[in-house]
Parts: structure tokens; sequence; C-alpha cells
């Protein structure tokens, strides 16, 4: 990891005591919502060249590309994370790491997956993020990120540490500024829970 922030220490230690019950809830492709797969899957279908999976928590989206035929590694802040990734997947490369790290080359990715993995960050320390992004993904590279729509900024009580809502505009700008050009994006409603969105962006 390229630094050690309040921040990450925080949600590092957050996911790290829920790690088990979280891999449990959420760990399995199967439980994860059809429109998420399709998304994803035809995403990862026009990427050309390695996917960084950032925030791949159990490591069940790493292990979809990878399925799909896709170079694929996952990188997570949490070890608890990553040693069972490691574990349940073993033909697939984790590490501890974040998007900030130094061993990321610069523009060696073909694309990045950040699913629901930069809801936590600040409305500070998000376009350093998306800036990090941007450098490890080589020109024309793909970005597909998911989050929950609302409120710019604003920060709400998620069960494991606060997280931040943002709009597809919001989002968009943030994304132009570190250098993307968005694609396309998407954004739904469900009964009884946070209203979702995700945005895919080429690298310009």
């Amino acid at each position: 990891m390229a630094d050690d922030s309040g921040s990450d220490t925080r949600i590092r230690d957050g996911y790290a005591a829920r790690a088990c019950e979280y891999t449990e809830l959420f760990g399995d492709i199967g439980q994860m919502d059809d429109v998420d797969r399709e998304r994803i899957g035809r995403w990862a279908d026009g990427v050309d060249g390695r996917i960084l999976d950032a925030g791949c928590g159990p490591g069940h989206w790493t292990a979809f590309l990878a399925d799909r035929g896709a170079d694929a590694e996952g990188i997570d802040l949490v070890p608890e994370f990553v040693a069972g990734a490691s574990a349940r997947f073993p033909q697939i490369p984790y590490r501890v790491a974040s998007l900030t790290d130094a061993a990321i080359s610069a523009g060696s990715l073909g694309g990045v997956l950040a699913w629901y993995s930069l809801i936590h960050a600040s409305p500070d320390e998000l376009p350093l993020l998306l800036t990090a992004a941007r450098r490890s993904i080589r020109d024309g590279g793909r970005l597909l990120i998911g989050f929950f729509d609302g409120p710019d900024g604003e920060p709400f009580p998620h069960a494991v540490t606060t997280a931040h809502y943002w709009s597809v505009d919001g989002m968009s700008t943030l994304l132009e500024r570190a250098g993307f050009s968005v694609i396309d994006s998407d954004a739904r409603a469900q009964d009884g829970r946070r209203p979702h969105a995700s945005i895919s962006a080429v690298a310009v």
C-alpha cells in the first residue's frame, strides 16, 4: 500500500472485523443481481488488457472476470479479504494494496473495476483515487464504477463505516476532471434498498 491514511485504517479495520460475515452475505456471484452481472460482464468484454478489481473484497467479481477470460487481478485494503479470496480462488492473483499503490505502473492496465469500492472515500479523497485509477489505465482503457445514487458527497451510516452518495452527474464531473470521458451510465431504485448507479468511462 502506498499510504495508510486515517480513512484507510478506518475502512480496513471496519471490514476486517466483519470479513467472514460480509463474505457469507455477499461473497458469491450467485448472490449478485442479474443486472450487475450483465453490466460488469458486458463492460469486461470490451476491455483490452489486464483488469484490476480495485477493492475486490471477497474476490467474487475478480473470479467472475477471470471466468469470462479476462486477465484479472484483485486488490483490497483488507488483509482478511485478500487471504479469503486467495483461498477460495487460488488461480487468481490477489494482494493487499490500494489504487494509490506505486507498484501499479502507469498505463499498465486495460481497465479498472471499482464496484462499490470507493463509496467510503470522502469528497476530498475520491478525486485522488480517480486520478490514481486514470494514471494506471492506458489511453483508451476503461473504468467501471458502481456507487450509491444520491446528493453529491452526502455521508450516510453504512453498516461497516461511513459512506457517501454521489449523483450520476456529480460522479461524471469528477471522472471528467480525472481524465476520463463518460461512455454511459445507469441508475435504478429498488424497494427497501438504497438507489444504485454505475458509470462506464474511457481514459482519454
